[in-house]
């Protein structure tokens, strides 16, 4: 099974995704984790990928898509794997199909979490993270045990730069001008699920779960 996850900046994805990969023992491929993991091992692509970082400009999506090209050859992707942050755009997209094709392969679902703007904002700017782990938690509607730390290690849980009000506008106007044609690209296909994303996390997971099954 091979997954991709769409949807603004505070629609669930983390959550939903980390739930996902447990039930049906697929891997989440977060495209933050596999830059860091290419440039740690030093490989060909990874070496390019540490250049251009140092740079300061952005990763080309030739270099992602030779990231992701090495990344699901690997033994732990036999069962299928979860696209986490890419692609970004339709062009990422067109790309992604050009390499799963070479591999006889093909994206299953696209499952696109929706959630109106101002849910968004709300969600964005009282969302806490553990770093070390990925776990997200969030002021309101899911408060970590004891204040401030997370529930496994008890460490401090952070709020990132990029979830403060001053920010959340700007990260929602470049998902509308970048992301959101996946949405048409995906539709086209016949392969995007629409889930509504509002409620109880569990309540919104069995959905997540009815449309991955369909």
């Amino acid at each position: 099974m091979r997954l991709i996850f769409l949807g603004a900046p505070g629609s669930g994805k983390g959550t939903q995704a980390q739930k996902l990969v447990k039930d049906f023992k697929i891997v989440q491929l977060s495209t933050g984790d596999m830059l860091r993991a290419a440039v740690a091992a030093k490989t060909e692509i990874g070496l390019k990928a540490k250049a251009v970082m140092e740079s300061g400009m952005l990763v080309a999506d030739e270099i992602m898509i030779g990231i992701i090209r090495d990344r699901i050859k690997e033994p732990d992707c036999v069962n299928g794997y979860l696209l986490d942050g890419f692609p970004r755009t339709d062009v990422q997209a067109e790309k992604l199909d050009e390499l799963l094709n070479e591999r006889g392969e093909k994206i299953d679902a696209v499952i696109h979490l929706v959630v109106d703007e101002k849910m968004l904002t709300q969600r964005i700017t009282g969302r806490r993270v553990h770093l070390p782990s990925g776990r997200a938690y969030h002021l309101e509607f899911n408060p970590p045990k004891v204040s401030g730390k997370d529930d496994i290690t008890g460490e401090e849980l952070t709020h990132r730069k990029d979830d403060t009000a001053e920010t959340v506008q700007e990260r929602l106007e470049a998902y509308r001008n970048q992301t959101k044609p996946l949405v048409d690209y995906y539709t086209k296909k016949g392969i995007l699920k629409e889930v509504d994303a509002i409620g109880e996390i569990d309540e919104i997971y069995t959905r997540v779960k009815a449309a991955v099954s369909q």
